[in-house]
């Protein structure tokens, strides 16, 4: 085949390519709520690269994020690694820890809590039939049946899931320090409760998802729901399920970093103690070392996941 042949080809193959129409509505009506947006004068685009904010950025790049042992001193890698460790001793290292631990427990209890409600939220799961020919309507009549009880149950835990994950971590950790002071817990319960229902959602769709021949050859074979769930949908949906679970986690370090400006001694805590004493430097080393703790687990679910692949 020549070169123009080729081309050819891919032209005919572009022109008689399936069109998706509601694609293009879509995508055209965000664009012309983004020219609404911009044009309506509400934000003014013009401000951002104005003269004083330029002024702002080069200040802060030039004194407000430079160390302040170094400002008057002069950079050196000596003075810059004195400057770290003295921030990690004095807080670092104590907030980076509490960091991690609500970080660990409150991904480990949303990860009980989607364990149990992944499969309860799945439809195909809870079918009257799992993985049969759909059996919706009377054969014999055509006349659709009512609802299950194992759908109902599957209709309750996926509304459970929709009202934990649309309940604030902020809102969810007042209310816990309320009941339980100023502690780790209510930071660990309100993420746990939220990030639980965002995991329970993303393993029922993970479930829905998988690929039903296998599924339904088990059930063919007799299998129940509950064989059919642990033989057969956790070991193929057990690696995205992890990769989901490791993201919560990097969104938990994240949270609770936040969160701990709510009086936990933890990155938040020094975060906001910089910001009120103006101390942009310290601020900003305080943000890398909860960088460090998501790209810590980043690099454990890479290691993780491509172990599971090679088993």
């Amino acid at each position: 085949m020549t070169g123009d042949e080729r081309w050819q080809q891919i032209r005919h193959l572009r022109r008689t390519r399936p069109i998706g129409r509601w694609l293009r509505v879509s995508a055209l009506a965000m664009a012309l709520c983004l020219v609404a947006t911009l044009s309506s004068g509400l934000i003014e685009v013009g401000d951002l690269f104005s003269p004083r904010r330029a002024e702002n950025l080069r200040r802060f790049l030039v004194r407000d994020a430079m160390p302040f042992p170094l400002r008057e001193n002069g950079f050196s890698l000596q003075g810059l690694w004195a400057w770290m460790s003295s921030i990690w001793n004095r807080g670092g290292r104590e907030a980076s820890a509490i960091t991690l631990g609500i970080g660990i427990l409150s991904t480990a209890l949303a990860t009980g809590l989607a364990l149990l409600l992944a499969p309860l939220a799945s439809r195909c799961l809870m079918h009257r039939a799992p993985y049969e020919w759909r059996a919706d309507r009377n054969p014999s009549t055509g006349v659709r049946r009512f609802p299950s009880v194992s759908e109902g149950i599957s209709a309750c835990a996926r509304s459970l899931c929709v009202l934990m994950r649309a309940m604030p971590e902020f809102i969810l950790a007042y209310l816990f320090l309320a009941i339980f002071g100023v502690g780790v817990w209510p930071l660990v319960l309100a993420l746990a409760i939220h990030n639980g229902g965002i995991l329970g959602r993303l393993g029922s769709e993970t479930i829905e998802n998988l690929e039903p021949q296998s599924l339904r050859s088990l059930r063919m074979l007799g299998a129940g729901r509950g064989a059919l769930a642990w033989c057969g949908v956790r070991p193929a949906a057990l690696s995205r399920f992890l990769l989901y679970v490791f993201y919560r986690y990097e969104t938990c370090v994240r949270e609770a970093t936040v969160l701990g400006m709510l009086g936990v001694v933890s990155l938040g805590y020094w975060i906001e103690d910089a910001r009120a004493r103006q101390r942009y430097d310290d601020m900003l080393l305080y943000i890398l070392f909860g960088a460090g703790l998501v790209l810590l687990g980043e690099a454990t679910s890479i290691a993780a996941r491509r172990i599971l692949r090679r088993a």
